[in-house]
């Protein structure tokens, strides 16, 4: 934001810029807030009370904006999180389990954040909706999770989505295919908030509507957004009437992230005046995981720090694994009676993310939006614990789709756990090519999914096709050339080797 001051101020003297900010800042806030009411004008009946609330979110996260001035950390300021901050998994679970399960479990909701479309896998409608195992989707999977827990402990854990406008109403219509399924389904949305014009920040939309012109300016406003949205849809405040206290929020499509017994236990039996509010599960980091956020110390207390927030001077030293050792797999545990205080008390405190966005006709628009792991700060007794890799299987391409649906993982009542038939517990790292980007082209080329138990690595790229019963060991790289295809036949075993050119089998 400051930058965008700076541009405005040049010739206005040094003693004068703070007034001069000051003054830019209150008309920018007021043109704002007369833009929404014309927006809101435009409204009628739920749909006007529902953009209302959506717009009072809004107004408090642009005004935050306005007056953040340059990074929002200090770097010398940073420091790694006490030893007793981060608890490795095996120190939880090493404490015995109560006989009877239940009285945990029925204080437990399962929230999964269900905002996210298909289409970066080339599917329309949300992703959760995709199947990824034996024609199961990840809300089937899902379902079964939690419906399992609930006969075998004789509970009532429901689960909660939470939605955006572009998921709700085809989620929603699924949802029927569960009614005598026993688990409490509920819904919620996410809000929904304006993209605004990079240049005048004011919002694009011209109007309430979401057609035509209007498709592509209104955005919802990261998972961050889940406090105020669950507070203001009234279901908290029945959950917590319900006698539940503490929600296991994920995303969706991480299928390791399953209920934990263990920490669960861990949450409810703290004394009353140490008792956790907030555990973040967290893991080693990877090559692969140099982006992913963080947990530090900061003013005394546990912060997660996000790549986006990282001075431009420090990012490489973000991404060393030696030094910042863990990501955060936004596996979630929190307690639904902070999360009303806090939002009662408006004490909420999470960075704000400016995403720039460019729309289809070139305009160039920011969204603000907010993390759900940045609000770790605003809790009391808040923990993280070290988690093995298990519980971070995140679906995010159709590479690590190809991986959850073949023989290296087993499923039992919709949980996925590595085959023990697997020699090694790391998962091979996969690369398909452009060629196997979205779903249906991939499920072309692939008449069964290959045998991957003693996989390493594997590499596609081009035009390839797999027969049925092809088995892949150690590293394989499999390229076709331009104007070239390859078919892999059935039965073939390929171990460290290299296929190139029109099926040329060398030695790796």
């Amino acid at each position: 934001m400051a930058r965008y001051f700076e541009g405005l101020s040049k010739g206005v003297p040094n003693g004068g810029m703070a007034q001069f900010q000051e003054e830019m800042r209150q008309q920018l806030e007021t043109s704002m807030h007369a833009e929404l009411e014309k927006l809101l004008d435009t409204a009628t009946g739920v749909d006007k009370e529902v953009s209302k609330k959506d717009f009072d979110g809004f107004k408090k996260l642009f005004h935050r904006f306005l007056q953040v001035k340059g990074p929002s950390v200090d770097w010398p300021k940073i420091h790694r999180p006490p030893e007793d901050s981060i608890q490795p998994y095996d120190k939880i679970a090493a404490l015995p389990l109560p006989d009877s399960l239940a009285d945990s479990l029925n204080k437990l909701v399962v929230v999964k954040l269900n905002g996210g479309l298909g289409t970066s896998m080339g599917c329309k409608g949300p992703k959760s909706l995709i199947s990824v195992r034996n024609e199961n989707t990840f809300l089937d999977l899902t379902v079964q999770q939690i419906e399992h827990l609930n006969k075998k402990y004789n509970t009532d854990v429901p689960l909660v989505l939470m939605n955006s406008f572009n998921t709700d109403e085809d989620t929603k219509k699924i949802l029927q295919k569960y009614t005598h399924h026993r688990v409490k389904i509920h819904t919620f949305n996410q809000s929904r908030y304006p993209r605004i014009n990079k240049e005048s920040l004011l919002p694009v939309a011209t109007d309430i509507g979401m057609m035509g012109e209007n498709a592509d300016v209104w955005y919802p406003p990261g998972h961050g957004d889940i406090y105020a949205s669950f507070y203001n849809s009234g279901l908290l405040d029945q959950l917590i009437t319900e006698g539940k206290e503490y929600i296991f929020v994920s995303n969706i499509d991480n299928l390791g992230a399953t209920v934990d017994l263990n920490i669960l236990h861990h949450l409810v039996s703290q004394p009353n005046g140490k008792r956790c509010e907030f555990i973040m599960e967290v893991t080693d980091k990877t090559r692969a995981d140099v982006k992913g956020g963080t947990l530090i110390q900061y003013d005394n207390k546990l912060r997660l720090l996000e790549i986006a927030q990282v001075p431009k001077a420090h990012v490489d030293e973000f991404k060393s694994v030696t030094k910042f050792k863990i990501f955060n797999t936004n596996n979630l545990w929190i307690s639904l009676g902070a999360i009303k205080r806090l939002q009662e008390q408006n004490a909420m405190d999470m960075e704000i993310i400016v995403n720039p966005k460019t729309l289809d006709g070139g305009q160039n628009v920011i969204q603000l939006e907010t993390a759900v792991g940045a609000a770790i700060k605003s809790f009391d007794n808040a923990l993280g614990i070290n988690v093995p890799r298990s519980r971070f299987l995140p679906v995010k391409t159709v590479s690590d789709l190809l991986l959850v649906m073949s023989n290296l993982y087993s499923l039992e009542a919709g949980s996925l756990t590595m085959s023990q038939k697997r020699e090694f517990p790391t998962t091979p790292h996969v690369k398909l090519g452009s060629s196997f980007t979205k779903v249906q082209e991939y499920q072309t080329r692939f008449e069964s999914i290959p045998d991957m138990l003693e996989l390493d690595h594997l590499t596609v790229s081009g035009d390839v096709t797999f027969g049925k019963q092809v088995s892949l060991k150690g590293t394989v790289i499999i390229i076709a050339n331009h104007g070239d295809r390859i078919d892999i036949p059935a039965g073939t075993i390929l171990e460290n080797k290299i296929v190139s050119g029109n099926l040329r089998i060398l030695d790796h």
